[in-house]
């Protein structure tokens, strides 16, 4: 009789290191150990790929839908040394520049006209022409994230990256470059001539959190700037020019790592993405739709002094992505090594993109494109104001927890639940923070399409 142990192992998964948008979300890329891949958003399309030989990459930064992209290497064999950001002629496919540092890159920005790379301790920014030239370079706090934002609008000019201290933000405005010439008649919706300078000088400065900054994100304006702390759970909304705060939103009570937040293109709404595997949309302006939640003691706080959580705006949709795993294995370590390769399935980049229903007839509406790490394209549409929904009519106005189980398309296996999310709502409601009743369900997108994308180096 054979009494050796048996495993079941899982299934090998797509290895991603890197999934971004473009500035306006029509095109992403994707880096893999085999090198990288540019799509169209939508319809999902590979639109071109490259096989990088003798090492990884762990970005490539589209320039808007140019043929330009920065690469950085990264990975346990990079393709190039950490300290460089090369820039890559896709359609002489060939590196034509790069740039070399005394420390590790950490993360990098560009648009036309400018790139900006995040070192340890300090941002420095290019300009880029006919030739890429040194412009400035500021000083920031620990940044070990390499967070940094780019406006990226015509005539925008706004450059956000860590203040000098902990929790600060720093707001630069660069001198504004040239939009790009349009190939028919101009768009109705860039401006003919650039704006009239400003009567007041603009806020430099902008104390945000008090613990470090996680998230930096504008939107193409450059009007608006949303922050997130180490805490994950609020994010906070500021005026870009006048330094005041805008809108606090609140994600979860637990703590969470904020992957990102995106603004939606006419800055009406955000989406906030973490790793506890949920999206959520947050509304910014009345009159927009539906309306973000609240507890149902908010009314009750300008006269009765109740803690700041119960005055919180929470998302008023959510989507949670599914888990892909297919197996699992019997005999597996339940720690991982930092340095295994395995797939965060949690990890995602979020975007909003514009088009047509499906279903019926009428003008374009805003969506959403996940892409997850393990290779998931969605699509996903937003709730709409008036549509019957099973909770009461307060719902609205209530702080009800999120659905234990994701929207599903037919025939899409369903997802494990997730011990970090609903540990933290079952603790929510077992300390008596805000009981609700069961039949309040909260909103919830709807998944329109969903596909795999990374197959084109075998991957299946």
């Amino acid at each position: 009789m054979n009494l050796a142990r048996h495993s079941i192992s899982s299934t090998a998964p797509v290895l991603i290191f890197d999934s971004r948008f473009d500035a306006d979300c029509q095109l992403f890329t994707t880096c893999t150990p085999t090198g990288f891949a540019v799509y169209r958003a939508r319809p999902l399309k590979l639109l071109r790929k490259r096989e990088i030989t003798g090492g990884t990459l762990a970005a490539a930064v589209p320039l808007h839908s140019s043929s330009l992209l920065f690469l950085l290497g990264g990975g346990r064999s990079p393709r190039y040394p950490p300290n460089k950001v090369v820039l890559w002629d896709d359609a002489q496919g060939k590196e034509v520049a790069e740039l070399e540092f005394r420390e590790r890159v950490r993360g990098l920005a560009c648009r036309r006209g400018w790139l900006a790379v995040a070192l340890r301790r300090r941002v420095v920014v290019f300009k880029l022409d006919t030739v890429v030239s040194r412009y400035a370079e500021w000083d920031t706090c620990d940044n070990p994230r390499g967070l940094l934002t780019l406006a990226t609008a015509a005539y925008s000019t706004l450059l956000a990256i860590p203040g000098r201290q902990m929790g600060h933000v720093q707001l630069i405005h660069l001198p504004p470059c040239t939009p790009p010439e349009p190939l028919g008649p101009p768009p109705s919706s860039l401006p003919s001539r650039p704006p009239p300078p400003p009567t007041h000088h603009p806020v430099s400065i902008i104390a945000a959190h008090e613990s470090a900054l996680t998230t930096l994100s504008v939107p193409p304006s450059g009007r608006l700037l949303a922050t997130a702390s180490s805490r994950g759970t609020l994010i906070r909304v500021w005026d870009a020019f006048t330094g005041k705060l805008v809108r606090e939103l609140r994600r979860g009570t637990d703590k969470a790592e904020i992957y990102g937040v995106a603004f939606r293109p006419d800055e009406k709404e955000l989406c906030v993405w973490s790793d506890k595997g949920t999206v959520h949309i947050f509304a910014l302006v009345g009159g927009s739709g539906l309306s973000n939640r609240h507890s149902t003691f908010s009314p009750l706080t300008p006269y009765i002094p109740l803690p700041k959580y119960f005055g919180s705006e929470w998302s008023y949709a959510q989507y949670r992505i599914p888990a892909q795993t297919a197996h699992i294995s019997m005999s597996a370590s339940p720690s991982k090594s930092p340095t295994a390769d395995v797939v965060d399935e949690e990890k995602c980049v979020v975007g909003w993109i514009q088009g047509p229903l499906d279903d019926e007839e009428g003008p374009p509406e805003y969506q959403l494109i996940a892409l997850t790490y393990t290779g998931g394209w969605y699509r996903l549409s937003l709730p709409r104001s008036g549509t019957p929904s099973n909770a009461s009519s307060t719902a609205g106005h209530t702080l009800s927890p999120l659905p234990s189980s994701p929207p599903s398309l037919k025939g899409f296996a369903g997802p494990r639940p997730r011990s970090g999310s609903s540990s933290s709502h079952s603790s929510r409601l077992d300390k008596g923070k805000e009981r609700e009743n069961d039949s309040k369900e909260s909103r919830e997108c709807t998944l329109r399409e969903y596909r795999r994308y990374g197959r084109w180096d075998g991957w299946g």
